[in-house]
């Protein structure tokens, strides 16, 4: 008979408790993290270059895009614009906000949560990468022009309007695909952001994180960049994306050795010390 302190093998596997801390020998480590989201950004970046170009395709299902959200009754992008319109101070906010902070956002929240929260930063990490193979793959094979391309429905391109001006005249083989509308990694990049600060930290005031995706979606929206239903389906492959990865880590006692630090790039010797 086992003693009153081991419980039976049977109420182990009914009842397994509370997961233990990821071991810190298990914590990603600073090289390899760069090398890989490099290389991400890298497959990324070529892949839209690639998929360019589909000028007849982009805006056949376009038409498609705007007739199918009419049909489901979604709200009007041009309602959304024509409201923004009607202040230059809130399209000159709107044009900035989309020009200046998707990319630089996800850069210092990676960081951040790489130095601060290094267990959450591995799941939300393996969530945005897939997140954003599955966007490339919606690139490749369903090019988009965007609603500020689409003639007949009174869509301003604001920010060859207002300014600050992102993209130019479409190029076959420029490296900004125009035709990669669908889906918003703007919106989908924002959520994440907000889902991986919500699922970290205790604060009552977290919730307000998920201001950062609605803001976003107003914005690329409301400068006429992306359709209601991009929006949708960049928040759906995160979705997607974190039902199929194992759920964040509960984060390591905090008196990790001096040799795990946050940025000590390698797992060698002196990291098991």
């Amino acid at each position: 008979m086992g003693s009153a302190s081991t419980p039976a093998i049977g109420t182990r596997r009914l009842f397994p408790g509370p997961r233990l801390p990821l071991p810190p020998d298990r914590l990603p480590a600073l090289l390899p993290e760069l090398a890989l989201l490099v290389a991400v950004n890298a497959i990324y970046k070529y892949g839209r270059k690639v998929a360019n170009g589909h000028t007849e395709e982009a805006f056949h299902h376009a038409e498609h895009v705007w007739s199918f959200e009419r049909g489901v009754h979604l709200p009007s992008e041009h309602g959304l614009q024509q409201a923004l319109l009607h202040s230059h101070t809130l399209v000159h906010a709107a044009n900035w906000i989309y020009a200046t902070v998707h990319f630089p956002a996800m850069v210092v929240f990676l960081g951040w949560m790489f130095a601060r929260k290094r267990a959450h930063y591995l799941w939300i990490r393996r969530a945005i990468v897939i997140q954003t193979m599955l966007a490339l793959i919606g690139h490749l094979f369903f090019p988009l022009a965007p609603p500020r391309m689409l003639p007949g429905h009174g869509m301003v391109d604001t920010a060859a309007v207002y300014g600050p001006a992102v993209y130019g005249k479409p190029e076959d083989h420029s490296m900004a695909n125009q035709f990669a509308a669908m889906p918003s990694l703007h919106v989908g990049w924002a959520l994440a952001i907000a889902v991986g600060l919500i699922a970290a930290y205790r604060s009552r005031w977290r919730w307000l994180w998920l201001l950062h995706p609605l803001v976003t979606m107003l914005v690329v929206v409301g400068t006429a960049n992306h359709y209601w239903l991009d929006c949708i389906v960049g928040c759906a492959l995160l979705g997607l994306a974190l039902a199929i990865i194992p759920g964040p880590e509960p984060e390591p006692d905090p008196g990790t050795p001096a040799g795990r630090h946050w940025a000590w790039p390698l797992r060698g010797r002196e990291a098991a010390r």
